[in-house]
């Protein structure tokens, strides 16, 4: 847990962009740190998933580096397992805002059909 007053990790002990200097003052989850994590997250997929098929739904745009990166973490281990996860990807847009007022439904934009995804087995 990051507390509201920590301080983060000093900016010498990264390389980063040099269009961000000046723009930064500290790193609070360092890349590293994400990788890991989301390498785990893949092999927790795995092991909760058991014989089944995977179906991802990517959320545009935020999603998108995320999500790649999830799934490649998945077929490496899928890759490097005895059994073969069957995955397939789909993309969705949500937009909860017309112009500049929020609107009271959140659309659903994209994707193939979704009622595919009824009583499906999710995880977040």
């Amino acid at each position: 847990q990051i507390s509201d007053n920590w301080p983060g990790y000093s900016l010498d002990l990264f390389t980063y962009p040099q269009h961000y200097y000046g723009d930064l003052e500290y790193v609070l989850i360092p890349h590293g740190i994400i990788v890991d994590r989301t390498e785990r997250l893949a092999k927790d997929i795995m092991q909760d998933i058991g014989d089944n098929d995977i179906v991802v739904l990517c959320v545009l745009k935020g999603g998108y580096k995320f999500c790649a990166d999830l799934v490649e973490h998945i077929k490496n281990l899928s890759r490097n397992s005895e059994r073969f996860i069957s995955m397939k990807v789909d993309f969705v847009r949500l937009k909860s805002y017309h112009n500049d007022q929020s609107m009271q439904d959140m659309q659903i934009m994209g994707g193939d059909d979704l009622s595919k995804l009824t009583g499906k087995v999710c995880s977040f």
